[in-house]
């Protein structure tokens, strides 16, 4: 049969009897191809593939969740208030590459007042839109969870709750990255730190922050949080910053978890005459290559959110399944990415 032959007529819609008819399968084992049958034998399964892909195929939804209740969707409930730079772009093609030869596709639903809603939620199981969802930035007792927790309905979340129920989750380590931070500016003769953090409404603010005071405890080091930083615009972080190079007993090292506050910080810092690195030291959570072409020489700690996005969906699929979620709940380990001199002391 010829490319020209293989393509359906113009107009004609393409179908499982088309791809029967273009591999000489029977409808019933292109249909159970199609769905990711594992018993068919891979020369079948890739034969199918090649088929539908060469024809343009495209799965009726609406005939696939009359038929088996399922949408073969899954829905990214993602954070529209984000301030790391590409985290949206890493998330979304991690989760991309991870159902790469599934039948499942991605809707992402932005929400931009962060948490406060369940509408999105809401709506997702009213018209059972999706077969599972990931939440990004939960919150400690976030309402999206409760809902979907009490519904049954299969669902993720990129951070940990303080639920009881167990669901399943896949977070950054953040206890980790403050202790490591802390760590690595003590071991520089750092004295006094501040942490620079965000939302305190998400659980994750509430691990970084008492890892951190435990850690320069711990270390003897004066600690400090700057807090309500969460939706600050650029300019005025920076006049913190600035405010903050002005006081006698100000900080000689600095942890920030944004790399959007991170370059505000800077500006503010630098504006007051300190240099990095010399005058004080900071640490700030890596979520991009940006950062490290403006500032080559100060160390960041890596969280790979392309990884996350593979994790998470992974995870999400075996719930769909079934799998327990208590089996589901997994912590992504920080990457130290030290750049500066290491002398045992400051410099």
């Amino acid at each position: 049969m010829s490319s020209q032959d293989s393509k359906p007529s113009r107009g004609r819609r393409v179908t499982l009897r088309t791809i029967a008819e273009m591999t000489g399968l029977s409808l019933s084992t292109v249909s159970l191809s199609l769905r990711g049958g594992t018993t068919l034998k891979q020369e079948t399964r890739d034969r199918v593939a090649e088929a539908a892909k060469a024809l343009g195929y495209v799965p009726d939804r609406a005939g696939v969740r009359l038929r088996t209740g399922k949408t073969n969707v899954i829905a990214l409930i993602l954070d529209g208030a984000e301030d790391s730079i590409d985290f949206a772009r890493h998330m979304i093609q991690g989760i991309g590459q991870a159902i790469g030869g599934t039948r499942y596709h991605l809707t992402v639903i932005p929400e931009f007042e962060r948490g406060s809603s369940t509408d999105t939620v809401r709506y997702v199981l009213d018209n059972r839109a999706a077969d599972g969802v990931i939440i990004t930035h939960s919150k400690p007792l976030d309402p999206r969870v409760l809902l979907m927790i009490e519904a049954g309905f299969p669902f993720i979340t990129h951070g940990r709750t303080d639920f009881a129920t167990p669901h399943a989750f896949h977070d950054f380590h953040s206890e980790a990255f403050a202790a490591m931070a802390v760590q690595r500016l003590a071991s520089k003769g750092c004295k006094r730190a501040m942490l620079v953090v965000g939302d305190d409404s998400t659980t994750n603010y509430h691990n970084i922050v008492r890892a951190f005071e435990h850690a320069t405890a711990q270390a003897g080091m004066q600690a400090r949080v700057m807090k309500g930083t969460q939706g600050l615009p650029p300019a005025e972080l920076r006049r913190m910053a600035f405010e903050l190079t002005q006081q006698k007993d100000r900080p000689d090292c600095m942890i920030c978890d944004s790399e959007m506050r991170t370059i505000a910080l800077v500006s503010g810092l630098q504006e007051g005459g300190l240099r990095l690195g010399e005058d004080v030291q900071l640490i700030y959570k890596q979520t991009s290559d940006i950062l490290p072409t403006l500032f080559p020489a100060v160390d960041s700690i890596r969280e790979d959110v392309f990884a996350a996005g593979a994790e998470l969906t992974r995870l999400l699929l075996q719930r769909i399944d079934g799998a327990d979620p208590r089996r589901l709940q997994t912590l992504a380990e920080p990457q130290p990415q030290w750049r500066s001199a290491q002398d045992g002391q400051r410099p």
